[in-house]
């Protein structure tokens, strides 16, 4: 089974489950969930990069990806698939070999363009709809995760776990 050579994802309602906090000093919070940081290691172990394409302009997103050493980082991101034809002409790829996941109206258009598309279960249906990957998490449960191990399979998936513990010894 082939594997992508490139896994984008978008944050809120992927990452996160898409709700937003607020405090009364104007101060906003994601909350993610640690889970999601292990996919971005199974393809780090893979050579496969990782990039974060979100409508969200916010330097939480910003921090959360360099604490993971995401590859890519799209803040602001007004139309996700003109960014990621971009990012595919710097990597001489197509978007058949990228991955993406995605849950809301700004992800069609990319979700209909990719090899791998997965949507979160918490989606609305008519996205869900043009998911190639079945995905059981909801989004902000480790569904980043979920879709990377899916797309990996199984076998790869041990082995990168095998890898990481033999060089941990």
């Amino acid at each position: 089974m082939a594997l992508p050579k490139l896994i984008l994802t978008d944050i809120d309602g992927v990452w996160t489950d898409g709700g937003m906090y607020y405090d009364a000093t104007n101060i906003e919070l994601k909350k993610f969930n640690t889970y999601d940081s292990a996919g971005v290691l199974f393809a780090r172990h893979l050579n496969i990069p990782v990039g974060i394409i979100t409508g969200e302009n916010t330097q939480i997103v910003q921090r959360r990806a360099d604490k993971l050493k995401v590859d890519y980082c799209y803040l602001g991101a007004k139309d996700k698939a003109s960014i990621a034809i971009d990012l595919c002409s710097q990597l001489g790829i197509t978007l058949k070999d990228v991955a993406y996941i995605g849950d809301d109206l700004n992800d069609i258009k990319l979700l209909k363009l990719v090899g791998w598309a997965g949507v979160p279960s918490s989606a609305p249906e008519y996205v869900r709809s043009l998911a190639n990957v079945q995905l059981y998490k909801r989004g902000g449960d480790g569904v980043f995760r979920e879709f990377v191990e899916k797309i990996l399979g199984y076998n790869t998936v041990r082995n990168v776990i095998e890898t990481i513990q033999l060089l941990n010894q």
